[in-house]
């Protein structure tokens, strides 16, 4: 396309100065509003978004089924014309649910089989048990019980962490796990509790993997917590992996948590199998080192491995649901420990001190009656609901069943998962769309999810045009200048890098919720855009 500098000029650089200090979700918001009226009149393509367009569909399809049976088993009980039925009966449950499968359908097929599979492979004697926790938890007609996690379900979790997380790590019998409403309330319990268990205070030092989701590097410094937070920012240079000078900023004992995101948002990449081998020489020299990592995207990188599966006793994993299951409005999330870690060992720690011992003690005595033996991961079940609504705790029972179904789907083969399989395709196809238009060379390595992509505005100048006009952008406008005429101009919407902890001329883009002609768009929208901002630095 020949650079259009008449509608170029029709855009004002002046108003995006105002959105310099709004964090970079809502300014993608608000330039999603104003591409519906963009110069080109064109359909808006918003590709800044994490949020996938599939949805897992077979979990959802047994779910449902469930649902259905256990009103059936409800209206056996008794019945009322007003749409009122008794509970479910737990004798004998199993077989008569088993008995009302259809072989014939679909999801009667596959919950009959994740069934016969969960009990054998979890040697579930008590069935009737099992089954009433599958549909009483599906009808959602009780707290759930145990409050942290349902018994069965937390078990299935187990299993599937251990398939898509833990790998060669035998670690399944070794964890607790507290199911939360997505990851992100599961960042705020871990937040809160750390404070609460005075494991963290005001004016510890914390690391943050930058670039990183924006959320984990503006929740340290809220006042509540005023961590002293420092960032080891990788590089496009080194594949966005960690340096071992960066690792060794983790050996100082002053560096009280560690927090990532890996695979990493926005770069979506996951750590290497040689840098998690440096979690364990960094624990030798800073035993108390807490690692938090969130492993949302981790069932995109082929052969993943967490932190967690090389450093358990250190950290806390955080998992969704959201991302690979189409999901996040579900809010399907989960905290998992290891039984011994660090956190509880510094609870007992700190107990020592008679004062925190004091607090401790009226702090919990009302929901447990030696409050000092309470597990770090119980704390936060209790802390969840300001302690006084611990017996109301808890992810609802029937979140809890949704992703038991969405993980037996994945447990149904012992090795592999065509649905994750195509997952992973999709995402591919759209990134070597994307960077085939953009006429770049696009990075192959095993460990680039490609949920999402980082574009540098500077080089894709330099590249397609030279480095002083690259250089004459960078001095001359502002850091949103780019995605605001992109918005503006040509109605696409993508994300400025920068709010993550990336550097200025960074842009990012998700490859999982738009279709692969929309990606073509985009691609060539910059290109266009980057034209014309050629067109009129040869014309001044």
């Amino acid at each position: 396309m020949t650079a259009d500098l008449n509608i170029f000029r029709q855009v004002d650089d002046a108003k995006v100065k105002q959105f310099d200090q709004l964090s970079n979700f809502e300014i993608a918001a608000i330039f999603k509003q104003l591409a519906k009226n963009n110069l080109r009149h064109q359909p808006v393509v918003n590709g800044g978004r994490g949020n996938p367009n599939w949805i897992e569909t077979t979990g959802r399809l047994a779910y449902s089924r469930l649902l259905e049976i256990g009103v059936e088993e409800a209206e056996s009980t008794f019945q009322h014309d007003a749409g009122m039925a008794g509970d479910v009966k737990k004798a004998g449950l199993y077989q008569r649910v088993m008995t009302a499968l259809n072989d014939g359908a679909r999801r009667d097929v596959f919950l009959r089989r994740v069934i016969e599979a969960a009990v054998n492979h979890l040697q579930i004697a008590d069935r009737d048990a099992f089954m009433y926790e599958l549909i009483d938890g599906a009808l959602g007609d009780h707290y759930p019980y145990p409050p942290r996690c349902l018994k069965f379900t937390e078990q299935i979790l187990a299993q599937y962490l251990q398939k898509n997380c833990f790998k060669d790590q035998n670690l399944v019998d070794d964890v607790d796990i507290f199911p939360t409403e997505g990851g992100t309330a599961a960042m705020v319990y871990i937040f809160q509790e750390l404070h609460s268990a005075h494991i963290l205070y005001p004016g510890d030092t914390v690391v943050v993997n930058s670039s990183i989701f924006t959320p984990y590097l503006q929740i340290p410094v809220l006042s509540e917590y005023d961590f002293n937070v420092k960032t080891v920012t990788t590089k496009r240079s080194n594949n966005w992996q960690m340096t071992d000078e960066q690792f060794e900023e983790l050996k100082d004992p002053k560096v009280k948590a560690f927090f990532a995101v890996n695979p990493t948002n926005p770069t979506a990449r996951a750590i290497t199998p040689e840098n998690l081998q440096k979690f364990k020489e960094v624990l030798k020299a800073n035993p108390n080192l807490i690692i938090i990592t969130d492993d949302v995207y981790g069932t995109f990188s082929p052969d993943y491995q967490s932190i967690f599966a090389v450093a358990p006793h250190n950290t806390i994993l955080v998992y969704s649901f959201s991302k690979l299951y189409g999901a996040t409005g579900e809010r399907l999330g989960l905290i998992c420990m290891h039984k011994k870690n660090v956190c509880d060992r510094l609870i007992y720690e700190n107990l020592l001190n008679s004062h925190l011992n004091e607090l401790d003690e009226q702090r919990y005595s009302i929901v447990a009656t030696d409050p000092h033996k309470m597990k770090f991961i119980d704390r936060m079940v209790a802390d969840s609901r300001a302690i006084g609504l611990y017996h109301t705790a808890g992810l609802s029972a029937p979140q809890q069943i949704m992703m038991d179904m969405f993980s037996l789907s994945n447990l149904r083969e012992p090795e592999g998962d065509a649905y994750v399989d195509r997952s992973r395709q999709i995402v591919t196809d759209r990134y070597n769309e994307f960077w085939n238009t953009l006429g770049l060379q696009a990075d192959q390595t095993a460990e680039n999810t490609r949920y999402y992509t980082l574009v540098d505005i500077y080089r894709l100048m330099c590249e397609r045009h030279d480095q002083a006009f690259a250089d004459y952008y960078k001095q001359h406008y502002n850091y949103l200048d780019f995605t605001y005429r992109l918005a503006v101009e040509f109605g696409t919407v993508i994300m400025d890098a920068t709010a993550f902890g990336a550097e200025k001329g960074n842009v990012r883009v998700s490859l999982a919720n738009l279709t692969i002609q929309d990606y073509h768009r985009i691609a060539q929208d910059m290109l266009d855009l980057v034209d014309e901002y050629y067109e009129q630095y040869q014309q001044r």
